[in-house]
């Protein structure tokens, strides 16, 4: 895929390993991510991209999922991973192991609102008082892996279905 950098990313084998070595709640998000469940979206899981392995990523929607323990907690590397993907022009979804183990139908309905809410209108933010918040600002509802952040990536709710991936 283009942006990769990195020969080690590339390596075929390192993600085989990773797909094969999944976390119980990777594992537990992807048999809901697998077979166009969510919104009619293909996820592919563990996906290079830049000097990354991204846990999931829907290319079409350009949103990718990232399942966190608790070594993920305040870390300043993950904020500025995110921040490079998002300058890619991808939206990210954190969770936490345990959200994905113990509240997997709210993990899926935030992911289903990611991808059904209309990107915000303006390539970049909008002037000040001009628009509403940016997208990635919103509360989800749910704990975010980052201390004293809303759920990142997600919108209000929007019903409006968009075309399958």
């Amino acid at each position: 895929m283009k942006g990769q950098t990195s020969h080690s990313i590339l390596d075929e084998q390192r993600q085989k390993s990773l797909r094969k070595n999944m976390t119980d709640a990777e594992n537990r998000l992807w048999q809901r991510l697998r077979g166009r469940q969510i919104a009619s979206c293909k996820f592919r899981r563990q996906h290079p991209f830049l000097d990354y392995v991204l846990d999931f990523v829907c290319l079409e929607r350009r949103l990718v999922i990232e399942v966190d323990g608790g070594q993920h907690l305040e870390s300043e590397r993950d904020a500025g991973r995110d921040r490079r993907i998002e300058n890619a022009g991808f939206r990210v979804l954190r969770f936490w192991n345990n959200q994905v183990l113990q509240e997997i139908e709210a993990v899926v309905e935030a992911i289903h609102l990611a991808l059904t809410k209309e990107p915000h209108p303006h390539p970049s933010p909008p002037l000040e008082g001009e628009g509403e918040e940016p997208f990635h600002a919103v509360d989800t509802g749910l704990p975010s892996p980052f201390k004293g952040e809303a759920g990142r990536g997600m919108g209000a709710n929007n019903n409006q279905e968009k075309e399958p991936c």
